[in-house]
């Protein structure tokens, strides 16, 4: 058992939302349950900041939030705390090394998704997840200023990993982490869910020891490095469940709510 939690972070794909992208009843009478607890409750996500923003009211979050892995820290009532962005002369071999290995590439600069084709695949799953299309452009990496993501997409997960090997290998300049098996995350190296719980304990003055995070997916791992108490959903990665305290049920069982009724209401 963990030390008594002051604070939970969640991922959201995979984690807090089910398959079909829902907050279900049971995943909000949890983060109810926490409120009255006196437990802060936060939601870091490889999304875009942007893509979060339907989730904090039936949250009620009162917390900053983390979207981009981190690459960018908000308030709820969308204030701007902190941007990480890649280094411009790294954008285009980023999105270079992507192509060769036959990934689509998307680039976040800020609110605008740009893809080179709004037919490609994946692109109206993340629509439907974000709440936001895409603006299609020529050239991705047109521009290289203000870039605080690249994803690398396709439904060849061999070819996800072995990308982001080498973008780890070549670019130590980047942070490179899949979000999905089909997406590959790149954004600055200051840019992890790790520097999203260093930030969150700063702000809100609890100790990392009584931190505990929830997640699924290889990009969660920095901030499972981080907490007192990290929580693998069952529907995780094999990685992510290793690296885990503890190991809930799946997204689309309630996994969220039950591991806050298990691990953290019980502490």
């Amino acid at each position: 058992m963990s030390p008594r939690i002051a604070l939970l972070l969640s991922d959201v794909d995979g984690t807090l939302v089910t398959s079909d992208k829902r907050l279900s009843p049971r995943t909000l009478a949890a983060v109810a349950q926490l409120r009255e607890a006196g437990v802060h409750f936060a939601i870091t996500s490889g999304r875009a900041t942007l893509a979060m923003r339907h989730l904090i009211e039936p949250l009620t979050l009162t917390t900053p939030l983390g979207g981009f892995n981190g690459g960018q820290i908000v308030t709820p009532d969308w204030t701007v705390l902190e941007t990480h962005t890649i280094e411009a002369g790294l954008v285009t071999p980023i999105v270079e090394r992507l192509h060769a290995h036959h990934l689509d590439a998307w680039v976040y600069r800020h609110d605008d998704w740009l893809v080179r084709d709004a037919g490609a695949p994946y692109v109206d799953h993340e629509t439907h997840a974000g709440g936001y299309g895409p603006r299609v452009v020529p050239r991705v990496d047109a521009q290289t200023d203000g870039v605080i993501k690249v994803v690398g997409v396709s439904a060849d997960t061999a070819a996800v990993d072995d990308a982001r090997e080498q973008l780890t290998t070549e670019l130590p300049g980047v942070s490179a982490s899949s979000s999905q098996p089909y997406y590959l995350d790149v954004t600055a190296r200051e840019a992890t869910k790790g520097h999203v719980v260093d930030y969150l304990t700063t702000h809100l003055g609890v100790r990392r020891l009584d931190v505990a995070v929830i997640g699924d997916m290889h990009n969660d791992l920095s901030m499972f490095a981080r907490a007192g108490l990290a929580i693998a959903m069952g529907n995780g990665s094999p990685d992510v469940r290793r690296a885990a305290g503890a190991v809930t049920r799946t997204n689309d069982d309630d996994g969220f709510a039950y591991a806050v009724e298990r691990f953290i209401l019980t502490t």
